[in-house]
């Protein structure tokens, strides 16, 4: 058969169809023209929040994906030992944390169960102290773990023994095994000064700050967030 014909009951629905379409843009038409769509998406947006959202998220990732991507081998190299999990990583999530911030303090969990669940993923920890100078002492005290191979150690007791002060730091530097004098070198300058200014770059406005693949997640964004950016992070190199 050429077609169908505008007689047989397909060739109805089509033109119905047809006649249809154009009445729906002419309704859009006067809707624009009187104001009715921009009350119309207005509306949308307030019973579905979300969509604003995503797409603001969406057009954020594409912005920072070349600058992630500028930064990535400074950002994925751990200092010293300061990295968990993978060897041979698939997935590297790379956060930045201060040790009295309470939302970093928050994500330990979110954290923990990714690594358990995922072999193939690695977390490598970026010194970022902004919230005072017991906050930049136990980033030195970390940095001279980490290069003595005992990151994890002062880690866990720096969280244990509670916000830095003179005597959760002592206790944290014992633990590691560590002198309790915050270092002064170069190469801890450097580390400290690299990460101020590639947290910058990617827009941080706090602490937590995530990267995963390219996406930039500031704040305790939680483990479905997380989750989805590694999982997304892993279908991209696939």
């Amino acid at each position: 058969m050429s077609g169908e014909r505008a007689g047989s009951p397909w060739g109805a629905a089509i033109l119905g169809g047809a006649i249809g379409a154009v009445l729906m843009l002419a309704t859009l038409l006067f809707a624009t023209q009187s104001g009715l769509f921009d009350r119309f998406v207005r509306q949308s947006l307030a019973r579905q929040p979300e969509v604003l959202i995503e797409t603001a998220d969406l057009l954020r990732d594409k912005q920072m994906a070349p600058v992630v991507e500028q930064h990535r081998a400074a950002l994925e190299m751990p200092f010293g030992s300061s990295w968990q999990g993978a060897q041979k990583p698939e997935v590297t999530l790379v956060e930045f944390y201060d040790y009295a911030c309470g939302y970093c303090r928050a994500s330990l969990p979110v954290l923990d169960r990714l690594l358990k669940e995922d072999p193939g993923l690695r977390i490598v920890y970026r010194e970022f102290p902004i919230l005072g100078p017991e906050s930049e002492a136990a980033s030195r005290l970390a940095l001279a773990a980490s290069k003595a191979g005992r990151f994890q150690q002062f880690h866990d007791a720096m969280y244990a023994a509670g916000r830095p002060a003179p005597d959760t730091l002592q206790k944290a530097a014992t633990a590691a095994g560590i002198p309790f004098q915050p270092p002064q070198s170069p190469e801890i300058d450097g580390e400290l000064r690299r990460n101020y200014q590639i947290a910058s770059a990617l827009g941080a406005s706090g602490t937590p700050l995530f990267i995963v693949g390219d996406r930039v997640m500031n704040g305790a964004v939680g483990y479905d967030v997380l989750k989805k950016a590694i999982a997304d992070a892993r279908a991209e190199r696939s």
